[in-house]
């Protein structure tokens, strides 16, 4: 930051074209837990303070992890964990509930504050809380079941964004509700990601540990463009703290759900949010994105392309496996969006007189979080209608959620066509949802 006035000035008049840039924009930050208890954050919250007198609209997404570990601990109980993901049961709930609610109190209050002679004084700053982000459960994942651990559903973009447009911070917590009135403690990442992309941010900034990505010989890597952001996750993520990789893999999917820029930001460095949006060089890493997609009816060309998006789901045993060989036969039945000549999302559809089955819904891990596989859906339904069908069924284990928030309803084995009913497995155990087409 500048020495002295005369360098002040120079930095202040370069600044400018930043400034003019970024008002009216929207940024979505993702401040972890260990951001809050550092010496510097309170000079993080001056800063968005800033940020907000220069009339850019923030949504601030906090994690609460130690806080959360903290809890636990004091109360002799502690969390086992499923792929990073913490197994939520009923007894840690609660405690879950109460350390969040902490944390999101302090940061309220900081960013509440208007004392005088301080970088605060008469920001009146309004910040806003509430249930804008809809939960649903992980569920089962390889026999594990993570209980009160969910994700996100959906956002409420409306009241979101009316939020914003009123000049308030909108506060966002890792805890949500779903529409049957349960609470999900939910990764605050997946939060910040699902909300950037639903209300189309314009950048997406993750606060970490260090200065961001650095090369072989320790040195920052300043810019990383989608691929390159893809490879050193490849090839670097498990060498690098689980804090990082996740910040980083939050920027690559904001980046791939539409947001055009992310960035890697110290919350141990003072300013070093103001550096990295008001200065060319920074003092971060951005991560920059720039994408084509097509949305089309599938051809014998796919059938690879499909075989590697629905692999992973099979050997979950969220899709019953195909052979590649009925894959060639069914590829007509198939409707897939590519992006940059890869398929990113596929689904099927197979009648059964004016009934036809909705099967093999899969989106790439990285793109899911866009709406890929609703617009797919969109395409699928026309396509049915087309056909004359007038109503839809597809067969579940682990995606029930989705598919009702889709308008589909639970049906049971007798809605099936009868040779559908036949073919039933009873061990899979598959729940059945129907949805008429008008």
């Amino acid at each position: 930051m500048p020495a002295n006035t005369q360098d002040y000035v120079k930095w202040f008049r370069h600044s400018t074209p930043y400034i003019n840039r970024h008002s009216d924009k929207t940024f979505v930050l993702m401040l972890p837990g260990e951001a809050i208890t550092h010496a510097n954050f309170h000079n993080i919250v001056h800063d968005i303070a800033l940020l907000c007198s220069l009339d850019v609209r923030l949504v601030l997404v906090h994690g609460a992890r130690p806080q959360i570990d903290e809890r636990l601990q004091v109360a002799d109980t502690y969390s086992n964990f499923h792929k990073n993901l913490r197994i939520t049961d009923s007894e840690s709930l609660n405690l879950v509930i109460q350390a969040i609610g902490e944390t999101r109190t302090i940061v309220e209050a900081a960013l509440s504050t208007s004392l005088p002679n301080s970088p605060m004084h008469d920001a009146d700053m309004q910040v806003i809380s509430g249930n804008f982000v809809v939960a649903m459960p992980y569920g089962v994942i390889d026999g594990v079941d993570l209980q009160h651990t969910g994700k996100v559903r959906k956002v409420h973009t409306r009241s979101l964004n009316a939020a914003l447009d009123s000049g308030a911070v909108v506060l966002l917590s890792p805890i949500a509700y779903s529409p049957t009135g349960e609470i999900f403690n939910l990764s605050f990442s997946d939060v910040a990601t699902h909300v950037a992309s639903a209300i189309k941010a314009d950048k997406f900034l993750a606060f970490v540990a260090g200065n961001g990505v650095s090369d072989s010989e320790g040195n920052l890597i300043r810019q990383l463009s989608l691929q390159e952001c893809k490879t050193y996750l490849t090839e670097q993520g498990d060498k690098i703290s689980f804090d990082l990789q996740q910040a980083i893999s939050a920027c690559y999917l904001s980046c791939l759900q539409g947001v055009q820029r992310a960035q890697l930001i110290s919350y141990e460095t003072d300013g070093a949010l103001l550096t990295e949006l008001f200065t060319r060089d920074g003092l971060g890493t951005m991560i920059y994105s720039g994408h084509y997609e097509q949305l089309r009816s599938a051809t014998i060309d796919d059938v690879g392309g499909i075989i590697e998006l629905i692999r992973p789901l099979e050997e979950e045993g969220i899709l019953v496996r195909r052979s590649r060989e009925a894959l060639e036969i069914e590829i007509n039945k198939f409707h897939v969006m590519e992006k940059d000549g890869t398929i990113i999302a596929c689904a099927a559809l197979y009648p059964y007189g004016d009934m036809a089955e909705l099967s093999c819904v899969a989106t790439h891990p990285d793109y899911r979080n866009g709406g890929r596989a609703a617009q797919l859906l969109q395409q699928i339904e026309a396509q049915a209608r087309k056909q004359k069908i007038k109503q839809l069924f597809l067969l579940t284990t682990q995606t029930a959620h989705w598919f009702i928030e889709q308008g589909f309803m639970q049906g049971k084995l007798e809605d099936l066509p009868v040779q559908k009913q036949l073919l039933y497995n009873y061990q899979r155990n598959s729940k059945i949802f129907m949805k008429p087409l008008e």
